[in-house]
C-alpha cells in the first residue's frame, strides 16, 4: 500500500502559481519581445526569445517542483503486517556426543541408526516448531562447549547440530559441567524462561562439578532442567560364538537424571526408541508452550529517492538544453551582426 508520511506538504505545489500571479499584478508594462537574432534585439528594454521561458520549459519546471514537493512528502510503501519474534523461552539443548552415542540401537524403517543420528532426526522437527523461542546448542563429552549461542535463528542451530560428530568433545561424559555451563549462559535471562533439555545415554564420568551440585546451582538460578535418557534396554549382539541379548543402556544413570529434573522443577524422560523420543519432545512442547501473543509491525520502504532523483535528472537535462539554445542564439546574433556590418560596408 502506497502512502505519504507528510501529505500536508503537497499544498506547496501551488506556490509557483501564487508567486506568478503576484508577479503579473506587479508588472504594469512588459518589455517588448523579439525573436533571437532580430536587429533590434540588442536595444535596452527588449527581451529575446533565448531569455524567455517557453511554455514547455515552464511546464518542465513545474513538474520538477512538483516532484521535489512529492519527495518532501515522503512517499512510502507499507507492506503487510509482520509478527515480530515473540519473547518465548530461552531454551538450551545440551546433547551428549561422547562415543557411547555411536551405539546403533535406534531403528527407523527397519534400519539401525546410532543414538546421535536419532537425536538429530527428532530435534529437527522440535527446533522447527520452537518459532518464537531463543534456542542454543551445547555439546558435551569430556568438556562442554557452546556450539550455538541463544538465537532466534533456528536454521543455524539446526545446521550446527547436523555438523556435530561423535567424540568431538572427548570420550567421557561431564554432565555436571554441562549443566554448569548452561546455567552460566541462562542466568542473566528473564526468569520463568530459562530451560535446559539435557540428553545423554550414560552416567557422569568426568568434569569438575558433581551433577547434584550443578542441579542445586540451576535451581538457585531459576533454570528448569528436562533430562532425557536415551538408549534401548535390549538388543541382540552378534559375535563369533553366536548371538546374545544385551542391555546397551546399562551405564545410564536414571536415578541421577531423575533427581536433577525433579530438583529444578523439570521432568525426566526415558527414550528407548525413536517413537518414544519423538513423544518426549512433543511432551516438552506442551510443558513449555510458546507465547503466541507478539507485537506486529508493517515494513515500510521509503520511495522519496525516486521523485527526487527524477527531479534532479530533469533539471540537469533542462540546463543542458538551455545552454545549447543560448549557444545557438549567440551564433545567430554574431552572424546577424556580421551581415549588418557587411551591408553598411
Amino acid at each position: 500500500m502506497l502512502s505519504l508520511a507528510y501529505p500536508w506538504v503537497l499544498v506547496l505545489i501551488a506556490l509557483p502559481f501564487v508567486l506568478s500571479a503576484r508577479k503579473r499584478r506587479s508588472q504594469a508594462v512588459e518589455a517588448p519581445y523579439l525573436p533571437t537574432g532580430h536587429w533590434l534585439a540588442d536595444l535596452p528594454g527588449v527581451s529575446r526569445s533565448g531569455h524567455r521561458k517557453s511554455l514547455v520549459q515552464q511546464l518542465i519546471l513545474l513538474l520538477i517542483w512538483s516532484l521535489l514537493v512529492l519527495a518532501l512528502a515522503r512517499p512510502q510503501h507499507v507492506g503487510e503486517q509482520v509478527q515480530l519474534p515473540v519473547s518465548g523461552r530461552d531454551l538450551l539443548l545440551a546433547v551428549d556426543i561422547s562415543p557411547s552415542m555411536d551405539e546403533q540401537d535406534m531403528v527407523i524403517q527397519g534400519r539401525s541408526i546410532n543414538r546421535l543420528q536419532a537425536v538429530k532426526r527428532v530435534l529437527h522437527d522440535f527446533i522447527e516448531r520452537r518459532q518464537g523461542d531463543r534456542l542454543g546448542l551445547l555439546l558435551f563429552g569430556t568438556e562442554p562447549y557452546i556450539q550455538a549461542p541463544l538465537t532466534f535463528d533456528l536454521g543455524t542451530v539446526r545446521t550446527l547440530l547436523d555438523e556435530s560428530g561423535i567424540g568431538m568433545a572427548g570420550r567421557a561424559t561431564a554432565i555436571g559441567d554441562a549443566i554448569g555451563l548452561a546455567v552460566k549462559r541462562l542466568r542473566n535471562r528473564p526468569q520463568e524462561q530459562r530451560v535446559v533439555i539435557l540428553l545423554t545415554d550414560g552416567a557422569n564420568t568426568a568434569g569438575e562439578i558433581p551433577p547434584d551440585k550443578a542441579a542445586e546451582i540451576a535451581k538457585a538460578a531459576g533454570v528448569r532442567i528436562y533430562t532425557i535418557g536415551i538408549g534401548a534396554e535390549s538388543m541382540v549382539q552378534r559375535g563369533l560364538l553366536g548371538s546374545r541379548r544385551i542391555n546397551p543402556s546399562r551405564d545410564l544413570d536414571e536415578g541421577l537424571l531423575t533427581r536433577m529434573a525433579q530438583q529444578t522443577g523439570g521432568q525426566y524422560f526415558r527414550a528407548r526408541s525413536l517413537p518414544e523420543l519423538e513423544l518426549i519432545y512433543e511432551s516438552i512442547n506442551q510443558l513449555e508452550p510458546i507465547e503466541l501473543e507478539g507485537k506486529r509491525y508493517r515494513p515500510v520502504t521509503e520511495l522519496f529517492v525516486w521523485p527526487a532523483g527524477l527531479a534532479a535528472t530533469l533539471w540537469l537535462l533542462l540546463q543542458i538544453v538551455r545552454s545549447l539554445m543560448l549557444a545557438r542564439g549567440a551564433i545567430k546574433d554574431r552572424r546577424g551582426t556580421e551581415n549588418r556590418e557587411g551591408d553598411h560596408g
